[in-house]
């Protein structure tokens, strides 16, 4: 096993992914430190989203706020409008709640153990175990899911995900070193996003091409095996994008908890399970409001979901959120309401 990890770190000092929150081996190696805010930013930023998405977010972030109390002291407004398109984002209060936490608490520095990480807003076993060992080097395996199929195919572990997590973990973390695991943890990752690919793995490059017993199976490319999902359902609502004459726009702040929570949008309805498209929900104020002939079709983790968008010029009202349109800016949205104010701009 000790094998297999220095021939994989080797390959690592070599191939390593240059990522903005990343420190490269060779700078480790002269004694450069990682940032843990850095990594603890990165780390909320990448659950369940790819790399490619994170890297501008996570570039603007660090730009805008590039300590843990800047991040801190941010308007919580400010913080959901720049996180907005990312989704998932209780993350983005989550990850306000942390820094405050942490500035509050702990005198603006990361705790250094995994105790303590767990017991911070936002902050579970994934992601503490992330944090302690990239960040800090402590020996904690990390398993997400480049490394799940990494694992299957060198154990060639044909028994489905998500049944077979436990198992795909313990051979994980037989395979961790003591040293660099900071190190290890990222260069398994890089593995499967690099080579381990899903489709069409690149085996005669690989560091571990010959002891990986899929590879010898030929039974690689169908690994990881995973139960299949139930199908989606198909949820439908309303939203209405209204306009005073003088330009400004008629939104409201999404309730913190529930999907969307704390983002800007437009008002609407719930969001239901009928057998029958039509208009749901009744209007914010009234006016004119007329049906767009597009609808918006988005999907979330859990369900798809078709909007139909009504618009109205609209008069003013004080119970309402308006804002002007020199103060209105589309990409502070969430992607589906950015998705009804594209149609309507159409």
């Amino acid at each position: 096993m000790r094998d297999l990890s220095s021939n994989l770190l080797e390959w690592y000092d070599v191939h390593a992914r240059p990522m903005p929150w990343r420190t490269p081996p060779a700078e480790k190696k002269a004694g450069v430190k990682p940032d843990p805010y850095r990594i603890w930013l990165s780390e909320v930023m990448l659950q369940q989203t790819t790399v490619a998405a994170v890297k501008d977010y996570f570039n603007r972030f660090t730009t805008r706020w590039p300590t843990v109390a800047s991040l801190a002291a941010a308007d919580d407004g400010d913080v959901m409008g720049e996180w907005a398109g990312l989704g998932y984002y209780a993350r983005a209060r989550n990850l306000l709640k942390c820094a405050r936490v942490i500035t509050d608490e702990h005198s603006g520095v990361f705790p250094d153990d995994h105790a303590t990480l767990l017991t911070l807003p936002g902050i579970g076993p994934y992601t503490a175990a992330a944090i302690s060992s990239i960040a800090f080097d402590l020996r904690r395996v990390v398993v997400d899911g480049n490394v799940e199929r990494v694992m299957s195919r060198l154990y060639d572990i044909h028994a489905p995900l998500p049944a077979s997590k436990l198992e795909l973990t313990a051979k994980a973390e037989h395979l961790t070193p003591n040293q660099r695991t900071g190190d290890y943890a990222q260069a398994v990752m890089d593995l499967g996003a690099t080579i381990c690919t899903p489709k069409s793995p690149a085996c005669g490059i690989c560091p571990w091409h010959e002891p990986c017993k899929a590879r010898k199976a030929g039974t690689a490319p169908d690994l990881p095996k995973k139960t299949p999902k139930r199908p989606k359902p198909i949820r439908h609502g309303t939203v209405y994008l209204g306009r005073r004459t003088d330009g400004a726009w008629l939104l409201e702040r999404r309730p913190d908890k529930g999907l969307l929570g704390g983002m800007l949008g437009w008002p609407g309805s719930d969001w239901i399970d009928v057998t029958t498209p039509r208009p749901i929900g009744t209007p914010p104020t009234p006016a004119d409001w007329k049906t767009e002939e597009s609808e918006v079709r988005h999907t979330f983790t859990h369900f798809h979901l078709l909007l139909t968008v009504m618009t109205a010029t609209v008069e003013d009202d004080e119970q309402l959120l308006f804002l002007g349109h020199n103060d209105f800016r589309p990409s502070d949205l969430p992607t589906v309401m950015r998705k009804a104010f594209d149609l309507i701009q159409k």
